[in-house]
């Protein structure tokens, strides 16, 4: 007997397994979850005045003293905490991010007034993450803006000559290809 197979396009045709299509979630009724209905707090001040009033609770405190100890960073202490209150519902993702910061150095706070160790961010170099450094910025200028190049160059050029020394880390820069006089 020969199988038949349903039409392209058919209800019959859907493969299972398939991903849903984009904007499949915009059909579907998501007041089920708390998430979906409109927030609790929608002033950021009073969010953050409610994150401050639970992290009061001896109890939350001590749970929280005991994950700095224990090595968790600050910042992940505050994004566990706002995406816990956005999944209940409290407030909406933006009212997060406002309190995120204010929320971080009540936090910084209370460890620096228990004598507590604690690390502000995850990454060691969360501060450093994304910079240039200045011989990338120096080739950059002298393909990019080789006027600005050739200005700053003969700046340090003409206070080397006046005797002045050289800014420090300008090294580099004096010994670029262009950088001969």
């Amino acid at each position: 007997m020969k199988e038949i197979m349903p039409s392209e396009g058919s209800v019959e045709a859907k493969d299972n397994f398939a991903p849903s299509p984009p904007g499949h979630s915009l059909t579907e009724d998501n007041t089920k979850w708390a998430w979906g209905k409109p927030s609790k707090v929608v002033d950021p001040e009073q969010a953050l005045q409610e994150a401050i009033n639970s992290l009061k609770q001896d109890r939350i405190q001590l749970e929280m003293v005991k994950l700095l100890i224990g090595g968790a960073s600050i910042e992940m202490i505050v994004e566990g905490y706002l995406f816990q209150a956005f999944q209940e519902g409290r407030f909406t993702p933006d009212v997060g991010l406002l309190i995120k910061a204010p929320l971080a150095f009540y936090i910084a706070s209370i460890a620096e007034e228990a004598n507590v160790p604690y690390r502000f961010f995850e990454n060691k170099d969360a501060l450093d993450e994304g910079t240039m450094d200045d011989d990338t910025l120096l080739e950059m200028m002298q393909q990019n803006n080789p006027s600005m190049f050739n200005f700053i160059r003969e700046k340090i050029n003409e206070d080397i000559r006046g005797g002045q020394t050289p800014p420090k880390g300008s090294e580099g820069f004096l010994g670029m290809d262009g950088g001969k006089e």
